[in-house]
């Protein structure tokens, strides 16, 4: 995919979202699954990243467009790899220490701390609408998770504030890819992301490595490639759509979760989730309908200001 600008074909982006979502619930079962065999999480994260930097690095290689890694920000994309890296130890680690499905619930509040972070770094002001997402969103946390009560099995308080720190750095690396978006091309942003934390996660394989049979192996690979193609699919996705209209396709993540929770894990969804889980959605689509109604007035004004 080169630097150019995409006709925009929102059918289409949808579509790749939804295969987005697909390819993710997809990796987050891998990882649990090669976690329940013995795979450590520093382990998963070295291969998720060292085969997406050399399938990436490859595939432009093969296709002529290597210029597209070339960058004059190295040290901005490594403080993005430092919070990446730190963002994937909570992911996974979510993943491993919650089922399925209310893993990938909690991770639909990333909305909701990125509103936190704007007021609290920005010094944005946050209005009405947008507090009562803040609201609704943790509202919906404490329904769907009901931590230390003992209704859920396989949750704890210990789990769930892992689940909340990824959300917590998803909304904190999404600033500094929106900073690197003004002038780095989509592929020299992930690509440098896995390339300059692939060395930080391999200083720690001596200490946490075991032997894996040929299964748990072909596990690992495959969610190294899952997550590749998942990178791929959202990159794909943001060319032919606006964020604020394919969004929504995110949230059938918990679907897919749900059913591998059943089918791979033998485990059910709680009620309670499908109670909780649409204040944590409806949250998240109140702040992106929000988000675009300023950006609308801002531009307005923006417009006015030069007449």
């Amino acid at each position: 995919m080169d630097g150019s600008i995409a006709r925009p074909r929102p059918l289409l982006a949808l579509f790749v979202r939804l295969l987005t979502a697909l390819a993710l619930a997809t990796m987050a079962m891998l990882v649990k699954l090669a976690g329940e065999r013995g795979a450590h999480l520093i382990e998963l994260i070295f291969w998720r990243q060292a085969i997406t930097a050399g399938v990436i690095g490859a595939g432009l290689a093969l296709t002529g467009r290597s210029a597209l890694l070339r960058t004059t920000r190295l040290g901005s994309h490594a403080m993005r790899a430092a919070s990446g890296l730190f963002g994937m130890i909570f992911t996974y680690g979510a993943v491993l220490l919650l089922p399925l499905a209310e893993a990938t619930t909690l991770g639909f509040t990333a909305p909701v701390f990125a509103v936190l972070i704007a007021m609290i770094l920005f010094r944005e002001k946050i209005g009405p609408y947008r507090w009562a997402a803040v609201v609704m969103g943790f509202a919906g946390v404490v329904l769907v998770m009901q931590p230390g009560s003992g209704h859920h099995e396989g949750v704890t308080l210990a789990g769930v504030a892992v689940g909340l720190m990824a959300p917590l750095m998803v909304a904190i690396i999404s600033f500094q890819i929106q900073d690197l978006n003004q002038t780095e091309n989509p592929w020299s942003i992930v690509f440098w992301f896995a390339a300059l934390s692939t060395p930080v996660a391999a200083l720690a394989l001596p200490f946490v490595s075991t032997a894996h049979d040929a299964q748990t192996w072909g596990i690992i690979i495959a969610m190294s490639l899952m997550g590749v193609l998942a990178q791929m699919l959202l990159t794909t996705s943001l060319r032919f759509g606006s964020a604020a209209v394919i969004l929504l396709m995110d949230y059938t993540a918990l679907l897919w979760a749900s059913i591998y929770g059943y089918l791979v894990f033998d485990r059910a969804a709680p009620a309670s989730l499908w109670l909780g889980a649409p204040l944590i959605i409806a949250a998240g689509v109140l702040i992106a309908w929000r988000e675009r109604q300023l950006a609308k007035q801002r531009i307005a004004a923006s417009r006015a200001g030069q007449e």
